[in-house]
């Protein structure tokens, strides 16, 4: 089982959609560990985006993911970073494949709503950033539903 980083940005949490994107997650099976609403401290959301500091559109990054409130959110499945990536779409809404997040919600590349962990070393350390406490580690009888024995 992976653990893997998404949060739900200012845009999503404004126009009222962190139900929905959140529910996507659950009904592919994925375990929910770990949820904040939380407005971003500048601070934190530096160092999450570190790897863009320099580049033209930072300081609009920083400004936007610290706006609003977000909905962070710790997840956790077999493969979870790769099925939340795809589950989540192309950056760009307009060009997102329907059915995913960005794709049915999106019209934008830079108000793109949800931000998800693009390795297991990029989830360990944001989730270091955002759930320095740690995430919840419990049972679900409903795994034995998700998952082909085999899967685990």
């Amino acid at each position: 089982m992976e653990t893997t980083f998404i949060f739900i940005k200012p845009d999503a949490v404004q126009r009222g959609l962190m139900g929905q994107i959140l529910g996507r997650f659950e009904r592919k099976g994925l375990q929910i560990v770990g949820t904040k609403l939380m407005s971003v401290p500048t601070d934190l959301a530096k160092k999450h985006y570190a790897e863009h500091e320099g580049k033209p559109f930072y300081d609009g990054l920083i400004k936007f993911v610290t706006s609003s409130p977000v909905l962070a959110i710790a997840i956790r499945g077999v493969n979870a970073v790769t099925v939340c990536r795809t589950l989540i779409g192309a950056t760009n809404g307009q060009k997102a494949d329907p059915g995913t997040i960005r794709g049915d919600f999106g019209m934008s590349g830079g108000f793109n709503m949800i931000h998800g962990s693009d390795s297991l070393e990029s989830a360990e350390r944001e989730l270091a950033l955002w759930f320095p406490e740690g995430t919840l580690d419990y049972s679900r009888t409903l795994d034995t539903w998700c998952y082909d024995p085999s899967d685990l």
